[in-house]
């Protein structure tokens, strides 16, 4: 694992709390925590690496004149495209002298991590969270065997979108809060409008991301670890159970064709636009994209989290960043400056969602921006759902899983080419073995 800690006998004015505090749920330990160093940066010049799409220029370059302003150190950002990033990144980790700031997909943090390739800031945790309860799908899977390796940055939530004229000449003037009401609403569409290629919310059987939501739901994990050792979680009687109810839907409320089909073939957000579907499951960024393809409808589009059989609202897998520092950073002092003022309740509610449009880093940052007068009832679903968020489990193994193995899992239960029973036990070994060896 990367090396952990940062020589601190030589800084000054570093502030150091004693060990042996109470651990708390998220296993992190109260009142064991160092402070981040205020490092004097003067003269020198950190390197951070942005995703394209991630960030706008304008929040970084407020996240950077605020460093400069506390440290006298200037940042080079250098953007990055998604193409072959993963490569790249684990190239330039291992050289000697690596970016000092990386921005990282939650869910790529594990491989980093595990390759030694990131700095351990597990001592810094608490301090870095300044006082705000960061969102577990972006903070559990940058915590590895207890260790967290990256800060959350921002995140970005699913919710049901669906037509409210579609709905209203059904007869639903108000959306579902339930489970019930909502399968109770999706028969009435079914029976107002009869096409054979008409969803009454579509979900195909491959769109895996939406699926999970139904075992977190039941009460299942897509895999635990105890100690080093990975368990996958599909077999449980939890995770049946909420397969069991997946198929159930996803069988009853979308079209027969979809059922061995993923969301871009056909694209799903065409076919809600060509009004093939009354609903379905996906994020902010899909209602652009079906207002970019069918502008009569922007004022017809309308969401809300999906409720779940368990008398709450569906977890959601939680897509974003963390911002990651290399073990071999030579200025580590200040890249976790530069991390923290990212991660800051300031920069998150003016920035992250004031000016970007993203669900904050934490609890507390959705509840303010979702309190704020720009906040729209479109949006504002989105993020309430990613207050209840999960993550993909921690282990650089699980990547190898995701194309096309988890696809054609569900693709299999949803056609019906094999029973829950039997899908399940296939895919615990396939996941024990990548999860274990990965």
């Amino acid at each position: 694992m990367a090396a952990s800690g940062i020589a601190l006998a030589t800084m000054m004015g570093l502030v150091a709390c004693s060990s042996g505090g109470s651990e708390d749920a998220d296993g992190s330990e109260s009142g064991s925590t160092t402070a981040v160093p205020a490092t004097s940066g003067a003269g020198q010049t950190i390197t951070v690496w942005a995703m394209n799409g991630d960030l706008k220029d304008e929040t970084i370059a407020a996240i950077n004149a605020e460093f400069t302003k506390q440290t006298g150190a200037e940042v080079k950002v250098e953007t990055q495209p998604w193409a072959d990033i993963a490569t790249k990144i684990t190239t330039a980790l291992s050289t000697s002298t690596p970016p000092d700031v990386l921005d990282l997909g939650n869910t790529q943090v594990a491989t980093f991590a595990a390759n030694g390739g990131l700095l351990d800031l597990t001592e810094y945790k608490d301090d870095l969270a300044q006082g705000q309860t960061w969102l577990a799908g972006l903070v559990d899977p940058a915590t590895i065997d207890g260790s967290l390796y990256g800060v959350p940055s921002f995140g970005g939530a699913r919710a049901v979108i669906y037509n409210k004229d579609v709905w209203s000449a059904a007869g639903i003037t108000t959306p579902p809060t339930t489970y019930d009401e909502l399968t109770a609403d999706l028969d009435k569409i079914k029976a107002a409008n009869s096409s054979t290629d008409f969803s009454a919310l579509y979900l195909p059987g491959q769109y895996w991301y939406s699926g999970i939501q139904w075992i977190w739901d039941a009460g299942g994990d897509l895999a635990t670890a105890s100690g080093d050792k990975w368990t996958s979680g599909f077999g449980s009687s939890e995770s049946q159970k909420g397969l069991d109810e997946w198929k159930e839907f996803q069988n009853t409320y979308s079209s027969e064709a979809s059922r061995t089909l993923n969301t871009d073939e056909p694209d799903q957000d065409q076919l809600f636009a060509d009004g093939k579907s009354s609903a379905v499951i996906g994020n902010s960024n899909d209602v652009a994209q079906i207002i970019k393809a069918n502008a009569a409808l922007k004022d017809s589009v309308a969401t809300f989290a999906m409720p779940g059989s368990s008398g709450s609202d569906q977890p959601v897998m939680l897509a974003g960043s963390d911002w990651g520092i290399a073990a071999k950073s030579q200025n580590q002092e200040l890249a976790l400056q530069w991390v923290k003022i990212a991660a800051s309740p300031d920069m998150q509610n003016t920035y992250i969602y004031g000016n970007d449009g993203w669900v904050p880093n934490s609890t507390e940052g959705i509840d303010k921006a979702t309190a704020s007068s720009t906040m729209t009832d479109v949006n504002k679903s989105f993020f309430e759902a990613a207050k209840n968020s999960k993550a993909t489990p921690a282990s650089a193994g699980w990547a190898q899983l995701e194309d096309p193995g988890i696809k054609q899992f569900f693709q299999s239960i949803a056609s019906g080419s094999k029973s829950v029973a039997d899908a399940t036990s296939q895919w615990d070994s396939t996941v024990n073995e990548a999860l274990n060896n990965g």
